[in-house]
């Protein structure tokens, strides 16, 4: 139900933006955030949005380079990232929540399929 796109590679200092969309509209009612995955490595959460996308939150590792946005019209939401890093290199993941768009793992209810980001040194 949430399809992640708009990964691929890019060149330390470089920008990407990563999408989830949805064709239900109850997403829209729902919070979300990204979770990365490098490998080797435990799910980190990356930022977070209320319904609304009046508030957001943001992991120490990429505040300030990131900025995540929704487009409730569009039941779309996305990552802008900027000033990026090889260590921001991980599978990129969106996922919904009735409960939280804090770093919570067990209160994600819906995930979206993994968006690939290579950050090249």
């Amino acid at each position: 139900q949430l399809v992640g796109s708009g990964g691929g590679l890019v060149q330390a200092g470089g920008s990407l933006r990563v999408s989830c969309a949805t064709s239900d509209r109850d997403f829209r009612t729902y919070a979300m955030a990204w979770w990365r995955q490098a490998p080797g490595k435990e799910y980190e959460w990356v930022a977070g949005i209320d319904w609304d996308g009046l508030n957001t939150i943001y992991a120490d590792s990429v505040k300030g380079r990131f900025t995540i946005s929704r487009d409730n019209a569009e039941n779309t939401i996305y990552l802008q990232m900027d000033s990026l890093k090889p260590e921001d290199t991980a599978e990129y993941f969106c996922a919904a929540s009735r409960y939280t768009y804090h770093h919570d793992f067990s209160l994600y209810t819906h995930w979206g399929q993994a968006t690939q980001v290579t950050v090249s040194s």
